[in-house]
């Protein structure tokens, strides 16, 4: 199943769960996104040719997130860029997110291992802004 979680019109998050599957390639991002996201289901025996990728230059404005839940249970709270509190759901092994735009934060429900990829070189203290969670968590349905 593939789930977007949406504001005022703009996607916040992107979730492939760990149920999804279907036949080929499938990517869900529209080229316009600085991180791309896709599935491949392939038989044995199935060959992408080798091949390189030409550097092209491009620019990033926002860090996007890629999340692989690999154990475990963590809660994801969506926020505005304004910082305003929307959402909440809960990913479980297994399941991936990529994370486009306005803010986020987690909170482990049980012990959980997670893999994270984003974009870099990492600026760090400018790459953020942190700020207090929300008390009023809602898990949407």
């Amino acid at each position: 199943m593939i789930e977007r979680i949406c504001h005022e019109s703009q996607e916040l998050a992107l979730i492939i769960r760990r149920s999804f599957h279907k036949e080929g390639i499938e990517f869900f991002t529209p080229g316009t996104y600085s991180q791309q996201i896709g599935y491949m289901n392939r038989p044995a025996g199935y060959v992408i040719a080798p091949h390189v990728h030409n550097p092209v230059q491009r620019e990033v404005y926002y860090t996007n997130e890629v999340l692989f839940i690999k154990s475990g249970r963590v809660r994801v709270d969506f926020y505005s860029e304004g910082q305003t509190y929307f959402e909440s759901t809960v990913l479980e092994a297994g399941d991936v997110i990529l994370l486009t735009y306005g803010g986020h934060g987690f909170e482990m429900l049980e012990p959980t291992e997670i893999i994270e990829v984003k974009q870099g070189p990492y600026a760090g203290d400018r790459d953020k802004t942190r700020f207090e969670p929300s008390e009023r968590i809602q898990i949407a349905t």
